[in-house]
């Protein structure tokens, strides 16, 4: 009677002890792809952000180039104004 209750409560604790190892392991291993996601979504983040700064860079050449030219055509209006007279 001894051993029976013996064996089983080492097969419980064989199999408690397995469900621990097993359970640590699926833990472990969703801790690194949580780890491995998070650099995903950072590395992401910083490329878009590499591209917005260069997107505002761009914009703000177009926007010095667009008024430089507005510029000059408002003086050749200017002048032309000014022969008609």
């Amino acid at each position: 009677m001894i051993e029976i209750i013996a064996a089983l409560a080492g097969a419980f604790v064989g199999v408690t002890g397995t469900g621990a190892v097993m359970s640590w392991a699926n833990s472990s291993s969703r801790n690194t792809e949580s780890r491995e996601a998070v650099i995903r979504l950072t590395a992401a983040v910083e490329s878009i952000a590499g591209k917005l700064e260069e997107l505002h860079q761009d914009m703000k050449a177009d926007r010095k180039e667009i008024y430089t030219k507005l510029n000059e055509h408002g003086n050749r209006i200017t002048l032309l104004e000014s022969k008609g007279r």
